[in-house]
């Protein structure tokens, strides 16, 4: 019996029924059971999946401000039977010993994440080495549900998985498109066009709110700074009432996203807001994220940045119900299964990729190379 267990495979297989089974069996055991996720919109989806609290990882261990680290360690463990941890395929060697070290010796430890997807931002690439080792017991699910099936951005994200290319065939119904387009001022030109008028006139997403460009880097005709400019300009140009502030512009309409961890405002990395008020007088710009409202100064503005389009990287561990996905030949060194893998299976109910073929059969070939930090070595040997 292994007090460790690992929950993986790709979107539509039914991770999320599985953990909430065994969560309702163990709740009913009245255990006492801690759930966590890298990011805090993984976290809002955790909860949101499960009908329990989650929060992040970060918060879990409380974020020692003045000494570092984390105040929940070995000689002040967490309070917990079971820790679930989602989307562990983004949590990096550092926090993972943090997170072990806090967990009490009599609990146990569910990780649930999709090992294909992009590793972690910081160091390592921890859910693999942990799978590849053979140390702890695996759960791989594979076989995607009837109802999953039907989905086109199910079936390509598993064949984009398997190093087969998306089948591009769809013109008039489904829920994956391609638009081919070669040089990046014609990807930018068009995806500026899906974005502003052709994905809301025909199928009726707000621009801002729903429709979420993802791109494989920041700059480049394409990149996510580019396309930002042109998507505001369209969307949402700039008036007297707007801030200029650290090189970006922002108005009442503008979708923001907050890139630092904020407990106070209960604001996390990844977050998407829309701006709804700039008072310069008081010099203070409110945001709604959902049904929450901030309230920054204008010299807490480097918190946010312009979020019409972000980097694939930075969409980990978040879902949107449209995303446009733009490839280029520029962004050549970035592309790879596992970063194309990732942007679609970000999309809930429609994906829309823009870019010559010659980049995305690139990105489907390319594997990312391995990150070494012998994790893998060691977990074996203890084996042995």
């Amino acid at each position: 019996m292994s007090k460790v267990c690992v929950i993986t495979g790709g979107p539509g297989v039914g991770k999320t029924a599985l953990v909430n089974s065994i969560l309702k069996v163990l709740a009913a055991k009245k255990l006492a059971i801690a759930l966590a996720a890298p990011t805090g919109r993984a976290a809002k989806r955790l909860a949101e999946s499960t009908g329990l609290g989650a929060m992040t990882l970060h918060r879990l261990l409380e974020t020692d401000p003045n000494e570092g680290g984390f105040k929940r360690n070995a000689d002040n463990p967490l309070e917990c039977d079971l820790l679930v941890v989602d989307e562990t395929s983004m949590v990096d060697v550092p926090l993972m010993n943090a997170m072990l070290k806090a967990l009490p010796p009599a609990a146990a430890l569910l990780m649930v994440g999709d090992v294909d997807q992009l590793p972690s931002v910081g160091l390592g690439q921890v859910l693999k080495d942990i799978i590849a080792s053979g140390a702890v017991p695996v759960v791989r699910l594979t076989e995607v549900f009837r109802q999953a099936a039907t989905s086109k951005i199910i079936i390509n994200a598993h064949r984009i998985n398997e190093g087969a290319m998306p089948d591009l065939s769809a013109r008039d119904e489904g829920d994956f498109f391609y638009v081919d387009a070669t040089d990046p001022g014609d990807v930018a030109d068009r995806v500026v066009d899906l974005v502003a008028r052709h994905i809301p006139r025909r199928f009726g997403f707000d621009p801002a709110r729903d429709i979420q460009v993802l791109s494989p880097m920041q700059r480049g005709g394409a990149g996510a700074r580019a396309l930002n400019i042109l998507l505001q300009t369209r969307l949402n140009p700039p008036t007297d009432t707007a801030i200029e502030k650290f090189g970006q512009s922002y108005g009442p309409g503008d979708k923001i996203m907050h890139i630092i961890n904020d407990r106070e405002r209960d604001l996390y990395n990844g977050d998407l807001e829309v701006v709804t008020a700039v008072d310069h007088v008081d010099g203070e710009l409110t945001a709604m994220f959902g049904q929450t409202e901030a309230v920054f100064d204008f010299g807490e503005l480097d918190a946010v940045q312009l979020a019409y389009a972000t980097t694939i990287h930075k969409s980990q561990g978040s879902e949107y119900p449209v995303v446009v996905l733009p490839l280029t030949m520029q962004a050549y060194t970035m592309l790879g299964r596992e970063l194309i893998y990732t942007a679609v299976t970000r999309a809930k109910q429609l994906l829309v990729l823009v870019g010559p073929k010659k980049a995305l059969a690139i990105a489907v070939k390319r594997r990312q190379p391995r990150r070494w930090s012998l994790l893998q070595e060691r977990l074996t040997r203890r084996l042995g």
